[in-house]
């Protein structure tokens, strides 16, 4: 039988972000591979197998992918007992079974969670983040990331990216000249294939709009979920203005590297006060999640 829900608070409006953020990417990926098989005819069985093959290794291995870019280390309960300790207390709380857990070698103070169900889950947090926080802040945090695995948004936004990513590699490999060489001007083949790198960019640019819509939301669900599982959102709230203020402390190199693996992290890491990344940010802005879990106080105390 299958088991059942957890304690975390169900979000509706999470749920139909996420339908229909995967409806829209679906679409997109049905379209660019018509594309594709109408520009390049006689190379259908190849496409196909390449953009299956892809999918597949996307929605399989981007997890570990990920992990492993990140640098996280699975760690035992004697290895990280404080770690251990307090998810146990999470799971607990949200009655759902515990996920792999790890620690990233980092002095960003960050957390993140990847994996595409409950079984497959891991939460990691940063040694930065286990030396700053205290156990209420932390027990906070890593109850917003456990969220991301109740709702099952970490899997939604590993597959929603998918294409994203396609897209950009081929218009990579058509500015390189791949899918541009010349052919005669009346030629509808040589005029589809043309626009392959326009069509590409395009596609690239709605499912980076669709995934970064999702995020925000996605992220402030979370904290709404973690506050109201823990009680605590004064905790979590000062665990975000903790990490908000150390950013600025930390090296630029180790932010930049950071950085890609932003739209999975607890709080965005940003390398410079220009960065684009800021006016496109996967999450929203500090002051919006403190002035949620500032309400969601206000309404618990009553």
């Amino acid at each position: 039988m299958p088991r059942a829900r957890s304690r975390y608070a169900p979000d509706r409006g999470l749920t139909g972000r996420m339908v229909t953020t995967m409806f829209l990417i679906g679409l997109l990926y049905v379209v660019f591979v018509g594309v594709l098989l109408a520009a390049l005819r006689g190379s259908w069985p190849i496409i196909l197998i390449i953009t299956g093959g892809l999918f597949i290794a996307q929605f399989w291995f981007s997890d570990r992918i990920a992990a492993y870019g990140m640098g996280a280390r699975e760690v035992t309960p004697e290895q990280a007992p404080e770690l251990h300790g307090t998810i146990d207390r999470i799971c607990a709380l949200a009655d759902m079974p515990k996920p792999k857990v790890a620690i990233a070698e980092s002095d960003v103070p960050n957390a993140f969670a990847t994996g595409r169900s409950e079984k497959t889950a891991l939460v990691c947090a940063t040694t930065g983040l286990l030396r700053r926080l205290e156990p209420e802040e932390l027990e906070g945090v890593l109850a917003h990331e456990m969220s991301h695995v109740a709702h099952r948004d970490v899997a939604v936004m590993t597959i929603a990216s998918f294409l994203g990513v396609l897209a950009g590699i081929i218009t990579r490999i058509a500015l390189w000249g791949g899918f541009a060489r010349s052919r005669p001007g009346n030629d509808p083949a040589g005029i589809l294939l043309l626009l392959i790198p326009l069509i590409s960019a395009v596609v690239y640019a709605i499912s980076f709009l669709l995934t970064r819509l999702l995020s925000r939301y996605r992220e402030l669900s979370a904290d709404r979920a973690a506050a109201l599982l823990t009680g605590r959102p004064s905790a979590l709230a000062s665990a975000l203005t903790k990490v908000s203020g150390q950013m600025a402390r930390i090296p630029t190199q180790d932010l930049r590297k950071a950085e890609p693996y932003n739209a999975f992290y607890f709080m965005p890491a940003f390398s410079s006060k220009e960065s684009l990344g800021r006016l496109f940010s996967s999450h929203p802005t500090l002051e919006q999640r403190l002035d949620q879990l500032s309400r969601i106080s206000t309404d618990l105390s009553r």
